[in-house]
């Protein structure tokens, strides 16, 4: 199955919210593969603590592959090569977790044939070797957006679908739906590779992130104003979303505001939860629910 994760702001959380669910996926004992679109900025390697890839790799990367043409692009496997303790040695049960990191230095490139041929044919063995591929995508209206639409349109056979990120605040609202619905977004620029319409639409969710519960401990110190004023900024966001097909019906999941997130984008583990006491137990589970759902057909269903 591929899964694009897109976004049309930066700062969504996209990249680290991806890459944790890459990791979980792994966690229980799935393939999964992270292809880093974000050409502009190829830093997953940084996530997976990758030190000779924290912003792409030299060479043979998949800017390498995907405009000079070299045989294969390069895979790091994490669980030999992470330097974060936790992730380094494969644990019991876990699935295969490996990264297709981009080229340190290169820069976004148009779509043209012979890209878009490279693109669909590493899709494809991709799809046949691991049970999930994470295609994390440069944000906002970019061109490896174009290029996995034009691959894609031409891939009925593999299952395909959208994950697009945004914050739980006004302007992240607006802009993600704008990213899906609006002029030159992906169901008009979609449509115009050849996609089906309905289906397309059928296969994109939003997650929402860095979201406050206000029935959290944390709120605690907060005082009663407060909660009520949060309470009313809350219901003000669900009706907006509402309004701009960013509602509940069509949200996969939800991430929680977390300082770890915040002060230093990681892979949470259950570590940092039991033993450092630095994570929050409802973040990593919210990450165990979406790569559940991300996977699970009748969590599509419906929404």
């Amino acid at each position: 199955m591929l899964v694009f994760a897109t976004s049309d702001k930066g700062g969504t959380g996209r990249t680290v919210t991806s890459s944790n669910v890459a990791y979980r996926h792994a966690l229980q004992g799935g393939d999964c593969c992270y292809l880093d679109f974000d050409f502009g900025s190829p830093t997953s390697g940084a996530i997976f603590d990758l030190p000779g890839a924290f912003a792409g790799v030299p060479e043979e990367g998949l800017h390498s592959y995907l405009v000079d043409g070299v045989a294969a692009p390069r895979r790091i496997d994490i669980w030999s090569e992470s330097e974060r303790d936790v992730l380094r040695g494969r644990p019991a049960g876990a699935g295969r977790l490996t990264l297709f990191p981009g080229d340190r230095g290169r820069g976004e490139f148009q779509a043209h044939p012979g890209i878009v041929e490279r693109c669909i044919d590493l899709l494809v063995r991709a799809d046949e070797e691991f049970d999930l591929v994470i295609v994390d995508l440069s944000a906002g209206r970019s061109y490896a957006t174009e290029i996995v639409l034009a691959a894609t349109a031409t891939l009925p056979d593999v299952e395909a679908r959208w994950l697009v990120y945004h914050r739980w605040t006004r302007q992240h609202i607006i802009a993600a739906s704008g990213l899906v619905h609006g002029k030159q977004g992906i169901l008009e620029s979609g449509a115009q590779h050849g996609h089906d319409l309905s289906a397309l639409k059928d296969a994109i969710r939003f997650v929402r992130t860095a979201v406050v519960d206000l029935a959290s401990p944390d709120q605690a110190g907060l005082r009663p104003e407060q909660l009520a004023w949060l309470d009313v900024c809350n219901g003000r966001l669900q009706e907006l979303a509402s309004r701009h097909k960013v509602g509940r019906t069509t949200v996969l999941g939800e991430i929680p505001l977390d300082p770890v997130l915040q002060w230093q984008e990681q892979l949470l583990s259950d570590d940092d939860v039991w033993l450092h006491r630095t994570a929050n137990q409802r973040t990593v589970d919210a990450f165990d629910t979406l790569a559940k759902k991300v996977v699970d057909d009748s969590a599509w269903i419906g929404l």
